[in-house]
């Protein structure tokens, strides 16, 4: 089995679609019963949120704040699964309850190594 990445995107800065602290108590209820039937079937590898907060360094290696006001996207979190493939994968994926929300997004990618073609 290969493993594969799932990054979760929400759109951070349209203000409708910002879910009310209910609405994301609902939410983050789904999205736990959501990797709970992952792990159960013993798919679940890892995974892990993340802050809105961030640092963007490119070829000039200077730190540049982020997110930035015109990404409307922020990766809130990834996990991690094993499967069989990209449509065993994406399958998994579009079962996650981020996209219920307008604007959100799952990106689904395998992981190679480095020194891995595929």
């Amino acid at each position: 089995m290969d493993q594969y990445l799932l990054l979760m995107r929400l759109d951070i800065i349209t203000k409708e679609a910002q879910p009310s602290p209910e609405q994301l108590q609902v939410y983050m209820k789904q999205y736990h019963e959501w990797v709970a039937g992952i792990a159960a079937e013993n798919k679940f590898v890892s995974g892990t949120a993340l802050s809105t907060e961030g640092r963007v360094l490119q070829s000039d290696k200077v730190p540049i704040d982020g997110p930035f006001a015109e990404i409307k996207e922020s990766i809130a979190g990834f996990i991690t699964i094993r499967v069989e493939s990209f449509d065993d994968a994406a399958k998994i994926a579009a079962d996650c309850p981020i996209l219920n929300g307008e604007g959100n997004s799952v990106e689904v990618r395998k992981i190679t190594s480095v020194n891995e073609n595929g």
